[in-house]
């Protein structure tokens, strides 16, 4: 017998049907059984009457919470059942796998009359535990929304007539800047994983592959510990040819972003609402632009803050947190394109204006910042010229090449993924990832 998933299950009334997935509750009394079978589409009441079905009865005693079944039986209505009116009368339970006492306290559970309350664990013993914690509806409607946000956006990109591409992680030179990337043994000698697929994304628009798009894995060598910092997280990046400007740029992520946020919030709007308290905002177009003097003279006027002198040609990030307040009040926006930064402040391959101010952006979310873009410089003796200014030309001579036999006019930008996901939802990164990297995570 072929497996129903449980959001299928009406459609099987009477008849026998077989499914399976975890124990999420199992109440077993001396004349009747409750099992709350969950598999990744739902839950259904498994209903044991025991004098009926004798036969269940010692597998019922060996069966635990988080445990796997496999239950045959036949499913019908029942205006009691609060799980979707349905319940399923088995024939057969099998247990596929026994669960031990799970570890970890996955929600807090309030005080009853027969038992105190149980605090929830950490997040980080959750994650020592986390193929666990991932059981819970809440996790996997964040994956699974992931998952909509991800395809919504590749499927836009793929309409404009963008490849996908996968570029190498292990690389011979430090990409960007070799302060902060993870230097591996290779055979004889060193290399390094790679920051970004920047270099890469710029040799193919001087392969003429004109728009291109890459999702993959990002390292960075930080020691940071913040709520949105991790060593290795997911890229979705993009760079294209024969733009006008980096404001062509900053269009194109518009219509990612709201192609992604769209999905989500078709899809899953509602249930993210429900679990996580906070409304999926599908922003309009075009997103409020500022430069990053008008922002940092506003912020001053508006909430007292004074950005130290020497921090100024940079967003700090308790700018960024106080941006969120500013765009909302004056744009009734979630997001904030923020312009004109120090060229001293930005990557070498920035293309800048006649005033030397980088031709490029951040874009910040909810007061974080999810992206930086820019116009590329593509002229050969000018970006030889920028990455000597930083003391780099050596360092990058290999990516230095892909200019020297023409290049078209191109800009771009990457997003985390997590970093998406964590924004949406409203949580701390490490909660947003399938698995967390960082200066103390190497486990599971």
């Amino acid at each position: 017998m072929n497996r129903t998933y449980i959001k299928d299950i009406r459609s099987s009334l009477g008849e026998d049907v077989k499914v399976q997935g975890f124990v999420e509750n199992f109440r077993n009394s001396r004349a009747m059984a409750f099992i709350v079978v969950k598999d990744i589409t739902g839950k259904l009441q498994v209903t044991v009457e025991k004098e009926s079905h004798p036969g269940l009865c010692e597998t019922l005693d060996q069966l635990t919470g988080d445990s796997v079944i496999t239950v045959t039986g036949k499913v019908f209505e029942n205006d009691y059942v609060k799980l979707g009116g349905l319940e399923m009368i088995p024939d057969s339970i099998v247990i596929e796998s026994i669960a031990d006492a799970i570890p970890i306290a996955r929600k807090e559970i309030p005080a009853t009359k027969k038992k105190k309350a149980v605090e929830r664990s950490s997040i980080d013993q959750r994650i020592d535990y986390r193929w666990i914690d991932l059981r819970t509806d809440e996790n996997q409607l964040m994956f699974k929304a992931q998952t909509a946000m991800v395809n919504a956006m590749r499927q836009f990109l793929l309409g404009e007539n963008f490849i996908e591409i996968h570029t190498p992680k292990l690389i011979g030179a430090a990409s960007e800047s070799g302060s902060s990337v993870f230097e591996v043994k290779y055979f004889d000698r060193c290399a390094y994983l790679a920051q970004s697929p920047q270099f890469y994304k710029q040799m193919a628009m001087a392969s003429g592959f004109e728009r291109i798009f890459e999702v993959g894995p990002v390292f960075r060598a930080e020691k940071s510990y913040t709520s949105k910092h991790t060593t290795e997280f997911t890229g979705f990046d993009l760079e294209f040819s024969y733009i006008d400007s980096y404001r062509d740029v900053m269009a194109m992520e518009e219509k990612l972003l709201i192609a992604g946020l769209t999905a989500v919030k078709e899809q899953y709007g509602e249930e993210i609402k429900e679990l996580f308290g906070t409304e999926v905002i599908v922003p309009e177009a075009p997103f409020p632009v500022v430069t990053l003097a008008e922002l940092y003279k506003a912020l001053e006027e508006e909430f007292g803050y004074k950005v130290p002198e020497e921090e100024k040609g940079d967003l700090t990030t308790d700018a960024e947190r106080l941006s969120y307040e500013w765009v909302k009040k004056h744009y009734g926006h979630e997001f904030l394109f923020v312009t004109d930064y120090d060229a001293e402040k930005r990557a070498f391959y920035h293309m800048r204006d006649e005033n030397g101010v980088p031709m490029g952006y951040d874009l910040i979310w909810r007061g974080v910042e999810i992206t930086t873009g820019a116009q590329r410089e593509h002229r050969y003796e000018v970006l030889k010229k920028q990455a000597q200014e930083k003391g780099l030309d050596e360092d990058v001579k290999f990516y230095l090449e892909f200019f020297k036999y023409g290049c078209p006019p191109h800009g771009g930008f990457g997003i985390g993924v997590d970093r998406l996901t964590m924004l949406l939802l409203g949580l701390h990164i490490k909660e947003a990832m399938f698995i967390f990297r960082g200066p103390n995570r190497l486990n599971p």
